[in-house]
């Protein structure tokens, strides 16, 4: 649809402050933030009723509106995979609170893209994943660009400047270092 340089370029013009870059290229971000959402949304189990619609819907909402700095097509994305595991831990913490008792919301989700998945178990991933990124940050992003953002190996490495055979191996170790600490 849109050249990457083109998008780079209208992020670049967006946030310098003209309005009329967000314009065009909200349909190419929408797109984008689906195709990433969709892709998170597909590696779930079963009987998840999330639907990426709302959860891109909230992202989108998130990013145009806020105060967000970035470099180029690759950070901005980096940055909608990180608002998407907010909006998706803290969707969970929610729900785990309302089986509490607590009943406060935390995300603008409507009711209708409620999650049936077991909350308990992003929470827990998302603990463990904190703990990594403390250990080896750069592995926590390449997993979170990866399962929460959807990106390819390629847009991954090139976010975080490394190889692609080198971001190969460090999600590997990064697997290997969130089962041991989940179980």
């Amino acid at each position: 649809m849109t050249a990457v340089d083109d998008v780079t370029g209208l992020l670049s013009e967006w946030q310098q402050g003209d309005h009329s870059a967000l314009e065009r290229l909200g349909p190419y971000i929408y797109d984008e933030l689906h195709r990433i959402a969709a892709g998170y949304m597909h590696r779930e189990h079963g009987g998840n009723t999330l639907q990426a619609t709302a959860l891109v819907n909230e992202a989108y909402l998130r990013m145009a509106g806020g105060d967000l700095s970035f470099t180029d097509r690759s950070h901005f994305f980096a940055l909608a995979a990180r608002m998407m595991r907010r909006i998706l831990v803290d969707h969970a913490r929610s729900k785990n609170a309302e089986k509490r008792g607590g009943g406060a919301r935390q995300v603008t989700f409507d009711e209708a893209a409620a999650v049936d998945e077991p909350a308990d178990a992003l929470v827990a991933f998302d603990k463990a994943l904190e703990k990594l990124e403390a250990f080896d940050a750069r592995m926590a992003k390449a997993i979170e660009f990866r399962f929460f953002g959807g990106m390819s190996y390629e847009e991954a490495a090139e976010a975080l400047g490394i190889s692609v055979s080198t971001l190969y191996e460090e999600i590997r170790l990064a697997k290997a270092w969130l089962m041991r600490e989940m179980e």
